[in-house]
């Protein structure tokens, strides 16, 4: 995520006083919660359906998603974008392009 989002993001927070709700064992909640209403958008539907008829919906919770991910990472002092890299990086390891290409296999399975 970019930092001046980030950045944005917490100006957001700050303006309204909620940092000192913001824990990470809250936070971590808070995702777990927007994550689950994210999944209700695609519940009973095929992802097609889901996306002609509540794109917006889906939108709105994915970046809800985001910001509590962004306020987490702040809150329990990583940096968001240097752990995803390095998440990407061992991912790669496990999941190497010739083995893993057009294959949905977990890594143990390759």
């Amino acid at each position: 995520m970019e930092k001046s989002l980030i950045d944005e993001i917490l100006r957001f927070r700050d303006a309204r006083n909620w940092k000192q709700f913001h824990n990470p064992k809250d936070l971590a909640i808070s995702l777990s919660i927007e994550a689950s209403e994210l999944l209700e958008c695609f519940q009973w539907a095929s992802s097609a359906e889901a996306l002609a008829s509540r794109r917006e919906q889906i939108a709105e919770e994915l970046a809800d998603v985001m910001i509590y991910a962004a306020l987490l990472a702040e809150a329990t002092g990583l940096d968001l974008e240097a752990i995803t890299r390095a998440k990407l990086a061992v991912n790669a390891e496990k999941y190497p392009v010739e083995k893993a290409y057009g294959r949905k296999d977990k890594y143990d399975r390759l």
